[in-house]
């Protein structure tokens, strides 16, 4: 993957979110950066210091919940985050939680070089969210399957 690609296909789920990638792909734009998100994302947006916080509009299934924290910044490494920043992270993740009353749930992060991560999107990003094990879609085997690493 080139520097300069703010999305990998490779690491894109099969169906529509692929084609919505291959489209960000080819108008050479990050997805993630608020000049663009605004454009191009159908769900509210809500924005901190650092962060942004919305809803998924391609989420891993079957959820209840399902959290998208992208950093206001293009960065891709977490290493790059301010102490502020890590800071309203854990507060937006606290105040999330309550508000969506997220009795147990998961958090993911991905950063550097998406060859590694599985990330579909370059622009550091983490991932809230609650399973549904009472929908009829949810594999208690498999739980909700997304690629890391």
């Amino acid at each position: 993957m080139k520097t300069d690609e703010h999305v990998n296909i490779d690491n894109a789920r099969p169906g529509v979110y692929t084609d919505v990638i291959k489209k960000i792909e080819h108008d050479k734009i990050c997805p993630f950066c608020p000049e663009h998100l605004h454009s191009i994302h159908p769900n509210p947006i809500e924005e901190k210091e650092y962060w942004i916080v919305t809803d998924n509009a391609y989420p891993y299934k079957p959820k209840k919940e399902h959290v998208l924290l992208i950093h206001k910044t293009h960065m891709s490494n977490i290493s790059e985050l301010s102490t502020e920043a890590w800071n309203e992270l854990g507060t937006i993740i606290n105040d999330e939680q309550k508000k969506r009353n997220i009795s147990g749930g998961t958090l993911i992060m991905r950063f550097g070089e998406t060859k590694y991560t599985g990330a579909s999107v370059t622009h550091l990003h983490a991932h809230l969210f609650q399973s549904d094990p009472d929908n009829k879609e949810y594999d208690k085997t498999k739980g909700i399957l997304t690629r890391i690493g």
